[in-house]
């Protein structure tokens, strides 16, 4: 087992660690995932059962890459890889195996949340389609039946809510569709209703693991605990200073209480492979404000580099033209554009600097745009695909029948829904007489309906040349960019000629939707699109007040946020204000994050300790007479804060409006 030499001394506790709950508190940059896959490859090397591990992970590609790399590191032969899987990925491979103690057919496909909208919005136009997904995503996960939503109702918007996730969930039933969190809810409901086969996967899955733990939600946790039924033996990574995604329903609480819950060892690995001393120290001491937090520190295996930069400008464009003036000066000196990345707190500042980088002709890519599978033209091939495999499936009817165009419109598909009653559109199109519609477009569905049932006996890789064919579809787009999309596609789909077609839709669904990065190019990006990257070189902009941290956000968790877009960078980091911005039609003056402060990166600045919350014994503080010293003692009188602190041994008490920390 030589691997384990490479690791150290923490991480080596933590890959060895066997029996039992683990927390390994990764901090950012401290080799999380060179831990997980040793710890995998140690339980194989032992001659553990790989059928007896599960490791969970948040993306299809981390999975992949953690099985490749913990399976490298083993000298062993083993009988079969091990399961490491997205949670939603787990939850499609226990549906396929269990969905019928429901009463459901295993042949169901997933829907997305683009296709999910669509079907909300066929059932109601009176309500936002996002409004109604994320209400409905609320019920699920609080495992509320539209019956208990319309008895909690007090307002009618509500009641109205409750009849449209009827109607949604009977379209699912009726067309054997699941949704995301279905792959989830419905996952636990099985185990929950059965204790036998609860307690069968959980001797099954003797020893788990869960890649970024932070992220995970109730229902996921809930999942966990029956997995865990008949034993303790589960290792989570995480850190809790990297919990960013409460708006999409992670619940911060579950890697703070997870020592409780599990009766928990913790390891903590704090060794940063990734950044210099002065990257660390702004990311320690601006983390450290946080209240509900494990305390750890960050310290640099690199040692140090260049100071952490602050720039201030007039306004974003004056921000702009800085920022692109030191992005082209470190291309000019070799450095390779995909090392550079802009972040910022909201989209809307994307445009000031997009502006800046074409000005100096500096090529870009805008991560976390328009992706793939959510183009239009993608779009409509994935639904002719599901089309092929549900000749039922109305919706995938309705969005291609006319693509490319064949003369039918909304006029005609009015006509037929209004004729067709219960049955499907194809089964009623093959089995009854059009004679209320135009010879035309009689002859039309007729045509279209045979060539959907002629694909459907087609293999997978056979698909594309066939479409084509029949259709010519790559080139009914007249945009070039359209036109490769779908030849990208196509040859996605003879790639995968040893899937059949649901399971190459089924696979597709659960595609990560991360980018890929162009090496060409330099890296414009939301933090939260940073989260899990990291690049030599960092520019974050729009570092003021309501724009990061946003007026009325969790304060904690934006500050979590400022946390994950220091750590990105390797090298050098710059964070950017301004003192007006431009936003939504209106201009106004604005004040410098306080995060600036409580990163310690504004010098000769007071810190207004009363209303810092994060002070605490401990903290180095500057007296511009007395030095340096430490902070032994906090004492608060009315709107006062009275330092005890220690100057090298000579002991003082402040008012802290007369030191600053370090």
């Amino acid at each position: 087992m030589r691997f384990l030499d490479e690791l150290n001394e923490a991480q080596k506790k933590a890959a060895t660690h066997i029996d039992g709950a683990l927390l390994v508190l990764a901090g950012a940059g401290s080799g999380k995932t060179k831990t997980i896959t040793s710890r995998l490859a140690y339980l194989l090397s032992l001659g553990i059962d790989p059928a007896n591990t599960l490791t969970l992970t948040f993306t299809n590609k981390a999975a992949s890459e953690m099985r490749q790399r913990a399976l490298n590191l083993i000298n062993v032969p083993i009988s079969h890889p091990p399961l490491l899987s997205t949670f939603h990925k787990f939850g499609l491979l226990f549906l396929k195996l269990y969905i019928h103690l429901i009463n459901r057919d295993n042949n169901f496909v997933i829907i997305d949340s683009d296709d999910q909208k669509k079907i909300l919005k066929s059932i109601s136009s009176d309500l936002p389609p996002n409004f109604m997904a994320k209400e409905i995503s609320k019920y699920k996960n609080s495992f509320l039946s539209s019956d208990d939503v319309y008895a909690l109702a007090n307002e009618e918007i509500y009641k109205k809510m409750a009849h449209i996730y009827d109607k949604y969930q009977n379209y699912l039933l009726e067309n054997n569709l699941v949704d995301f969190d279905d792959l989830l809810l419905l996952t636990y409901k099985i185990l929950n209703e059965n204790p036998d086969l609860a307690r069968e996967i959980s001797n099954k899955y003797q020893y788990i693991m869960v890649d970024e733990y932070q992220d995970t939600n109730e229902i996921q946790l809930l999942l966990l605990k029956k997995l865990c039924l008949n034993h303790n033996n589960i290792c989570v990574v995480g850190d809790d200073d990297q919990s960013i995604y409460g708006f999409r329903g992670a619940n911060h609480k579950n890697i703070l209480e997870f020592e409780k819950d599990f009766n928990a060892k913790i390891i903590k690995l704090e060794l940063n492979y990734r950044s210099t001393n002065q990257i660390l120290n702004a990311a320690n001491n601006l983390i450290s404000f946080n209240k509900n937090r494990y305390n750890k520190k960050l310290i640099s295996a690199i040692g140090d580099g260049k100071e952490v930069e602050v720039i201030e400008s007039y306004n974003e464009s004056a921000e702009a033209e800085n920022i692109a003036k030191r992005v082209k000066k470190l291309i000019n000196q070799g450095v390779s554009p995909n090392e550079i990345a802009i972040l910022y707190r909201i989209n809307a500042l994307s445009r000031s600097i997009e502006d800046g980088l074409r000005s100096y002709g500096i090529p870009y890519k805008l991560v976390g745009g328009m992706k793939f599978y959510e183009r239009e033209e993608i779009k409509d091939l994935i639904s002719y695909l599901r089309l092929i495999i549900n000749l039922n499936d109305d919706y995938s009817f309705k969005r291609v029948v006319n693509k490319p165009r064949r003369g039918i419109g909304k006029t005609t598909i009015s006509k037929l829904e209004e004729a067709k009653g219960d049955k499907s559109f194809i089964k009623f199109i093959k089995e009854d007489n059009l004679n209320f519609l135009s010879k035309k477009a009689a002859k039309t569905l007729k045509e279209f309906a045979l060539m959907i049932e002629t694909f459907s006996k087609l293999p997978l890789d056979e698909l594309p040349e066939a479409i084509e064919e029949a259709i010519e579809l790559s080139t009914s787009y007249k945009d070039e960019d359209k036109k490769r999309n779908v030849e990208e596609f196509y040859g996605m789909m003879r790639e995968k000629k040893d899937l059949s077609l649901r399971e190459f839709l089924n696979e597709l669904s659960l595609e990560s939707d991360q980018d890929k990065i162009a090496d060409s190019l330099i890296n414009v990006m939301t933090i939260h699109a940073s989260k899990g990257l990291e690049f030599e070189h960092i520019f974050v902009i729009g570092m003021e007040e309501g724009f990061f941290p946003l007026n009325d956000a969790d304060i904690e968790e934006e500050r979590r946020l400022a946390y994950v877009a220091i750590t990105r960078a390797k090298k050098e980091l710059t964070l950017s204000y301004v003192k007006s911005r431009f936003l939504r039609g209106v201009r106004s003056n604005v004040t410098k994050s306080r995060f600036l402060t409580e990163a310690g990166l504004i010098k000769g600045e007071r810190v207004n300790l009363n209303n810092s919350n994060g002070l605490k014994k401990g903290t180095l503080v500057k007296h511009k007479v007395f030095g340096t010293g430490r902070v032994i003692g906090i004492n608060k009188a009315g709107n006062k804060t009275k330092l005890k602190i220690d100057f090298g041994g000579c002991v003082r008490e402040i008012l802290s409006d007369f030191v600053e920390r370090v």
